[in-house]
């Protein structure tokens, strides 16, 4: 697959790192070009730096901004008419202390608004930087994203994605379920961050046999 990242952080970085090594072509976009190329060059396994304006030449593109810095950047893609575009945000108030929007609406949705011409899907946002930076995987086991959206096809995709690079994926239907997963998300900075229980805790379900 042909993907874009937008944001050159820690969770960019880490998705980068796993998609190049799931055999696909990524690139790094940013406001500051100089820093998605010094992230690409980090990384190397053949990962690009282009500036944001250039990210709606993929196929796929990730949304690794703050939640508050989501608009922005998709504004500054052109608006990625067509293009399904994974939200990994959540929208955390600025202490950590809860979400900042939930219940009748979430993050993905209200991109969703935002971007009414992309195929946005939510994946990813459970999963610590940590993690991703160990390979994908949380206490010795590949790590669960969730993925969410109301497009069959690109919520197969994201998880095809997923798992080719070593994720665990379970599809959790529409989009609207990220009310329920960005939730799942402010739970797990709780207990790995304000607990101390650290960032190998990760949420999971198991399927009975």
């Amino acid at each position: 697959m042909d993907i874009s990242i937008i944001g050159a952080g820690h969770m960019g970085k880490g998705l980068a790192a796993l998609f190049a090594k799931g055999g696909h072509r990524v690139t790094l976009a940013a406001r500051d070009v100089a820093k998605a190329e010094a992230a690409a060059r980090d990384i190397g396994s053949g990962v690009a730096a282009v500036a944001v304006v250039d990210a709606a030449d993929a196929d796929i593109v990730v949304l690794a901004v703050p939640y508050d810095g989501a608009a922005e950047a998709i504004d500054a893609a052109g608006g990625l008419p067509g293009k399904v575009v994974v939200d990994i945000t959540n929208p955390m108030k600025a202490d950590y202390s809860g979400l900042s929007i939930g219940h009748t609406t979430s993050a993905a949705e209200e991109i969703q608004k935002h971007a009414p011409q992309a195929r946005v899907v939510k994946a990813f946002n459970t999963i610590f930087a940590q993690v991703l930076q160990n390979g994908g995987k949380a206490g010795g086991r590949a790590a669960t994203t969730f993925v969410a959206s109301d497009d069959a096809d690109a919520r197969a995709l994201v998880i095809e994605l997923a798992r080719s690079a070593g994720f665990e994926a379970t599809d959790t239907g529409s989009l609207a379920t990220a009310r329920f997963l960005e939730p799942v998300a402010a739970l797990n900075i709780t207990l790995g961050y304000g607990l101390g229980h650290g960032t190998d805790i990760a949420p999971t379900w198991q399927r009975a046999a």
